[in-house]
């Protein structure tokens, strides 16, 4: 559904021309979660898929070397007034560290990612792909590091 590789992913420039309705998203350093809950009464994930699978080549280069895991790429829409609003994908090696995060089902990823303190994160990097904007960045759970990636869908900003 969608390929990261295509994305020009680049740390932030305050000098890019990025429409002023996007840059609260794009840019925010909190969690996407609450945000889209304060915004939308009905907010919910709609799971995709969750399953083994081969990152794309932009996610290995961020991840580093995953030789010899099994890696789970979660797929989901982050759901406003019963529209997609985000999509997000987050390729998550399967460890003892990702356990807890591999079991959440239909629950915000965000929700636990923002409510663990031993949980960080590092810098976001934005991109852009036929007017579409995301962002990406890598959590650390414990010796794990994982990637989130999110597109936020024209539908996000009605």
């Amino acid at each position: 559904m969608f390929n990261p590789d295509k994305f020009q992913w680049r740390t932030f420039n305050a000098s890019e021309d990025i429409p002023a309705h996007v840059l609260p998203w794009l840019l925010d350093n909190s969690s996407l979660t609450e945000k889209l809950k304060n915004k939308y009464s009905d907010f919910h994930v709609n799971v995709i898929s969750q399953m083994e699978n081969t990152p794309y080549g932009c996610e290995h280069k961020l991840l580093g070397n995953m030789e010899g895991e099994a890696i789970i790429v979660r797929e989901v829409e982050l759901m406003g007034k019963q529209k997609p609003v985000v999509f997000a994908r987050s390729v998550i090696p399967k460890t003892t560290d990702t356990k807890k995060l591999l079991a959440i089902g239909a629950r915000p990823l965000g929700e636990i990612l923002f409510d663990d303190p031993l949980i960080y994160r590092d810098p976001l990097e934005v991109g852009q792909h036929h007017g579409a904007w995301a962002r990406r960045s890598t959590f650390v759970v414990g010796t794990t590091k994982l990637l989130v990636s999110e597109i936020f869908l024209e539908t996000l900003y009605a």
